[in-house]
């Protein structure tokens, strides 16, 4: 049998069945997919991350900007570095990539981009969360971008981060 085609059991750890055995019989860690899932998988968020960055790129050289409120613009730098912090971990796992081919240890490489990729995720939630509150305050007013904005983070808590962990305790996922 091959180097990877050897499962482990199960009857030890948790690590035992995220691992495989090799034919020397040492355990290796299990790959759960290939890197090119990982990267399709930045291709969903990399372009809202730069879209939401651009927007805020340009926003101070509106015309408007200068007339807002102190605590506003304090918003508008937390939305900013929240979106910057999104898409230089989004982008990170790529460059690497290039950067450190061929890779010799793709699990650990995999592992590190994931981590990347969990607080690029955090960061654009807070960004996207902070731009509602932006955008909605000048619009509507302090009240109804407030609201908004925590609708927003109850949708995104729940949809980016609750349901997931609950559908991997289920055990079906």
């Amino acid at each position: 049998m091959g180097r990877m085609e050897k499962q482990a059991g199960t009857s030890d750890s948790s690590q035992v069945t995220n691992s495989v055995m090799s034919d020397e019989g040492e355990r290796i860690p299990h790959d759960d997919g290939d890197l090119s899932e990982m990267l399709n998988e930045l291709r969903i968020l990399l372009p809202g991350s730069q879209m939401l960055t651009s927007f805020l790129i340009v926003l101070p050289f509106s015309g408007g900007f200068r007339h807002i409120v102190h605590v506003e613009k304090l918003v508008f730098f937390a939305t900013f570095v929240c979106s910057l912090i999104s898409f230089v971990l989004f982008s990170a796992p790529a460059i690497q990539h290039r950067l450190l081919r061929p890779l010799k240890n793709r699990v650990r490489f995999k592992h590190i981009a994931t981590c990347e990729i969990v607080v690029g995720s955090i960061a654009l939630s807070f960004a996207l969360i902070l731009a509602t509150n932006l955008v909605v305050s000048e619009v509507f007013g302090n009240t109804v971008g407030i609201v908004t904005s925590l609708l927003m983070a109850l949708l995104i808590g729940i949809g980016w981060w609750l349901f997931p962990r609950m559908l991997k305790a289920s055990g079906e996922f």
